[in-house]
């Protein structure tokens, strides 16, 4: 349910309790069994990277206030599950959503809600990444501190300013700017 986060959260009785299930899905393995589909990887837990509607998932953390546990499955994934090679996906590269993951996911961002315009902030891979939203206009977003090791974001800054949200409307994205996060090694 994307396109209801908060209602989602209610069902399953509150945010404690939907990070609770958030994190079973990740840390319980199961048995596909005999008649699961072959294109079934990616697998952490129960949570299947390789099929490409459960790549919001992991986003899913920042709803719950737990920005941390995003970072760390985000940098899981892109550390175990790409690699520059001719099987370098895990999955069926379907209309490029794995490779759009990736590169979002890389640059720090990526959309849970499709129709909602907010782009929930992960743990960005590259230090720089600048993009042309047309009409002469650049969004930069920039890493600092970035390391494998330093995966957590301490604070943020939107064109200069700290930043208090934990995601970006897409309108301010097409406006241009610049969007900071600043790395830690910490968890917040």
């Amino acid at each position: 349910m994307p396109h209801d986060v908060p209602g989602l959260i209610k069902l399953f009785g509150g945010k404690r309790k939907f990070d609770t299930k958030l994190d079973s899905l990740f840390t319980v393995v199961g048995d596909l069994g005999a008649d699961a589909s072959p294109d079934i990887s990616g697998l952490i837990g129960q949570y299947a990277h390789g099929k490409e509607p459960s790549h919001h998932i992991i986003y899913m953390y920042n709803y719950v206030n737990q920005h941390y546990k995003t970072a760390e499955k985000v940098r899981e994934v892109l550390k175990t599950m790409y690699h520059n090679d001719f099987d370098g996906l895990s999955g069926n590269e379907d209309v490029g959503q794995m490779s759009a993951w990736y590169i979002l996911s890389s640059m720090g961002i990526y959309q849970v809600e499709p129709s909602g315009g907010k782009y929930m902030f992960g743990s960005p891979l590259f230090d720089k990444a600048e993009v042309n939203v047309g009409h002469g206009k650049t969004f930069t977003i920039l890493a600092h501190g970035n390391s494998p090791k330093n995966m957590y974001v301490s604070h943020i800054k939107f064109n200069g300013k700290l930043y208090n949200k934990l995601y970006i409307d897409y309108k301010d994205i097409m406006a241009g700017g610049t969007l900071e996060f600043f790395m830690t090694d910490s968890r917040p």
